[in-house]
């Protein structure tokens, strides 16, 4: 196997970046969906007369997440990130 030069490195390392970018705009672009979704979700809450937080649904969400994860991402980040999305997204509720 050939030994990778310095250039080459760079060179992957820029092409990773690229691939981070991309994946960065998907992301952004789902983040958006979700948020108007749960901007809708937070109007019919507030029709019936449900409070925005829901424990019960938010755990649910964590455990089929937890469920679904085949990594590297580990439990505890995955928490970390999700249980922060649906703050953001509670809080646009309000």
């Amino acid at each position: 196997m050939k030994k990778k030069t310095r250039p080459d490195l760079y060179q992957e390392l820029e092409k990773k970046r690229e691939e981070i970018n991309l994946l960065d705009q998907k992301l952004l672009t789902l983040f958006n969906q979700r948020f108007h979704i749960a901007l809708e979700i937070g109007k019919i809450k507030k029709k019936i007369g449900k409070k925005i937080y829901d424990f019960k649904r938010e755990r649910e969400v964590l455990k089929r997440l937890k469920r679904k994860n085949k990594g590297p991402l580990k439990e505890e980040d995955l928490k970390k990130i999700f249980t922060t999305i649906m703050k953001v997204c509670r809080k646009s509720q309000i």
